[in-house]
């Protein structure tokens, strides 16, 4: 029990507790918009998700937009990939992750894949929350993105907000419903001490 209480930062020593999570830093947060298409919305999604995040005072949340790092398919010859360093940089400093994904066929989108593959190390030994939208919340998008954190070392948590195009979208606008911020703080209440458990063993 005593493992258990360390790991999530409930230890009553508080010297102890804080040499093991790096002091009195904030995490670092990112919320990674998964979609790079003209007329998306994810950006509309992933400032929602960042203002029901900021009211909590838990952590440092910042959305990272893969559409702003030049990222060609992973290893297509004569691509400029200028903005893989950076890519790097920025997955780099964060401690965990929400994912603001879309379902396209089924699956998430080619470039949020390409973003994934870039990196590896990066990835390793945090932790992410999913926010998905689509026709049916997105669930079978985030079922093979779940996939593809488990083989990059990012331990996702269960609680996932799953927005319906007919019930938290107008004409193209996001109006989500009040139910959906509480599962959003749901989904945080997990992030938080997975991200915290995790900084200690990287």
């Amino acid at each position: 029990m005593s493992f258990i209480r360390k790991i999530f930062g409930l230890n009553t020593n508080t010297n102890s507790n804080e040499e093991q999570i790096g002091g009195n830093e904030m995490l670092k947060i990112g919320i990674v918009l998964g979609s790079t298409r003209e007329g998306r919305v994810s950006p509309q999604v992933g400032a929602w998700v960042k203002e029901v995040a900021d009211l909590r005072g838990d952590a440092e949340y910042e959305i990272i937009d893969i559409a702003e790092f030049k990222l060609p398919l992973l290893g297509e010859p004569g691509g400029d990939a200028s903005g893989a360093a950076g890519w790097s940089a920025k997955i780099s400093g964060c401690d965990g992750f929400v994912f603001i994904v879309q379902e396209y066929n089924h699956s998430i989108t080619g470039a949020l894949k390409n973003a994934l593959d870039y990196l590896r190390d990066e990835w390793n030994n945090k932790a992410a929350g999913i926010v998905s939208y689509g026709s049916v919340g997105g669930a079978r998008a985030a079922e093979h993105l779940r996939g593809i954190l488990g083989e990059l070392l990012v331990a996702d948590v269960r609680v996932h907000p799953a927005l319906s195009l007919f019930t938290d979208f107008e004409n193209g606008t996001f109006k989500p419903k009040d139910v959906q911020k509480d599962s959003v703080n749901q989904m945080l209440d997990q992030l938080i001490p997975w991200s915290t458990a995790l900084k200690t063993i990287r």
